[in-house]
């Protein structure tokens, strides 16, 4: 069964602004990286939208960051996708081709897109798993395992595009599955909770003041509805949960044994 949830203790890392953060995150990736090629000889990367990974994406491509990464071993897929053109200023794929992608020279072959494009999502989200399950040999019965999955938040808790009370939360069988979006670009193509509760490590990207009450009911879920919201039902069968935030996003935490990177 793909989609159960496992409690699990989260590692919170707490930056003092947006540059020290985007520091700590790339040293973090590229700490991951390394620890996945020496195991299996390769990373598999599973990357976010918005605004958030693209300050740590203009991070990675800098000089200093460029030349510690081991790129031909790194693969690129993505936790969800709009329904739409890679061109359109919305996609998750064409914000991480220009942004990253494209100044780091990453060849196309390292890169697994979501098809946001097809007039069928279903049909999509079908050659997605496909694509995943081939990738990473892994059976029908069980959600393959990718090395490092980038999540953010929403301001309603929703991550990746598992959004609260959707129907694509309760998706047992499926690892790439229909979201619906209550704004915006209504079909998404998502990751669905067995394949992210799968991954060796899950990071989650927050900053700003915006997220930070949100930050607060997911990491420390204090009620049934915290609990049940998508992003506090992330939570890896057998790996890392961590939480990268800046002192705006972590600002209402109140559990003084949350705030490791103070």
């Amino acid at each position: 069964m793909l989609g159960v949830d496992m409690p699990v203790t989260p590692d919170i890392h707490i930056s003092h602004d947006g540059q020290e953060w985007a520091q700590e995150a790339a040293a973090f990736i590229l700490s991951a990286s390394e620890q996945a090629i020496q195991s299996t000889g390769r990373c598999l990367v599973a990357l976010s939208g918005g605004s958030t990974p693209k300050t740590l994406y203009r991070t990675l491509r800098e000089p200093e960051w460029k030349s510690r990464f081991n790129w031909p071993r790194i693969f690129f897929l993505f936790g969800d996708e709009r329904c739409t053109s890679p061109e359109h200023p919305q996609s998750n794929f064409g914000m991480a081709q220009a942004e990253f992608f494209r100044p780091l020279n990453i060849p196309s072959d390292h890169i697994y897109r979501m098809k946001g494009e097809y007039q069928d999502p279903t049909v999509a989200a079908q050659e997605y798993e496909r694509q995943l399950r081939e990738l990473t040999k892994c059976p029908v019965s069980e959600p393959p395992r990718l090395d490092v999955i980038l999540l953010g938040l929403g301001e309603d808790g929703h991550t990746a595009s598992l959004f609260p009370g959707a129907e694509a939360l309760r998706e047992q069988s499926k690892i790439v599955t229909v979201g619906h979006s209550p704004t915006g670009i209504r079909d998404r193509l998502t990751l669905t909770l067995g394949v992210l509760n799968r991954a060796a490590v899950v990071l989650f990207l927050v900053t700003g003041p915006g997220k930070a009450e949100m930050v607060r009911r997911v990491i420390e879920s204090e009620s049934d509805a915290d609990r049940s919201l998508p992003a506090a039902r992330i939570s890896p069968e057998s790996g890392r949960l961590v939480w990268m935030l800046d002192e705006a996003a972590a600002r209402r935490l109140t559990k003084l044994s949350h705030k490791e990177g103070t």
